[in-house]
């Protein structure tokens, strides 16, 4: 199976601006999100970013860069123009690999590309992990989601869904077991040719409410497959303390492999 990953890698970040260039053991971030999408296999392996420093670094490791429109309302609107701008055919499989994931692992990668190809009937498909711990139920910044019976997604919240009426009807209490709550995993796969039509649809009322751009696919009526992890992923840096751990856990692990 080929399949092509893009990482969308942005220097404006609100919390940690110039994020993708944070060092992470002595290595800027998007240099340890590129060696994950090599790990996965994938045939190649392309950073699409507005800035030129961002791309400077890429290029400085070996990475390959396409400089996109820094217009771009999201990370999909980037990738469509990576599409574009390399002719990739309608049907290449293209994994969405966030810019600031340096812990996803990468068979992860593959398996969301496997999904894709075994999912005709999809546009789109996506990972879940079970939801481990209460706190992240209220989170809003843990987007939870629903699937029907065959694993296509019927909504995605930052609100706990499904909502459990009993426990929940006194008041908001994390239910003596979270059994059948799935929190997203945000990486995608998709055919190259659906993102030409995803780039003309204009944002949907869902979407801008929840501010999940994947809410603009079901909005329209098309489906996006779920599968669950088969191995837990990393976390994605978000912010200082994000980097903090990040920086001890792969600073350990370099120790643990000399």
């Amino acid at each position: 199976m080929n399949f092509k990953v893009v990482i969308p890698a942005r220097y404006a970040s609100t919390r940690l601006p110039g994020k993708p260039l944070l060092e992470i053991a002595g290595k800027p971030m998007i240099q340890h999100v590129h060696q994950r999408a090599v790990e996965s296999g994938a045939e190649q392996i392309v950073v699409a970013t507005d800035d030129q420093r961002i791309a400077a670094c890429v290029r400085g490791f070996g990475g390959e860069v396409c400089l996109t429109d820094s217009r771009h309302r999201s990370g999909t609107d980037r990738i469509a123009e990576v599409v574009k701008q390399f002719a990739w055919t309608a049907d290449q499989i293209v994994v969405n690999l966030q810019g600031d994931e340096p812990d996803m692992p990468a068979t992860l990668l593959h398996q969301v590309a496997l999904d894709m190809e075994r999912h005709t009937d999809a546009v789109m498909t996506t990972l879940s992990a079970d939801l481990s711990d209460g706190a992240q139920l209220f989170d809003p910044n843990v987007v939870k989601l629903v699937t029907d019976a065959k694993g296509y997604a019927l909504y995605f919240s930052r609100a706990p869904i499904p909502w459990n009426r009993d426990e929940f009807a006194s008041r908001e209490r994390v239910p003596a077991t979270l059994l059948g709550y799935r929190r997203h995993i945000g990486l995608y796969a998709y055919r190259a040719g659906f993102l030409e039509r995803y780039i003309h649809w204009p944002p949907a009322p869902l979407e801008l409410l929840e501010s999940l751009e994947q809410l603009r696919v079901l909005w329209h009526g098309e489906r996006i497959h779920v599968s669950a992890a088969g191995v837990v992923p990393g976390q994605g840096v978000d912010t200082p303390h994000d980097l903090e751990r990040l920086n001890r856990q792969f600073r350990q692990q370099n120790e643990s492999h000399h």
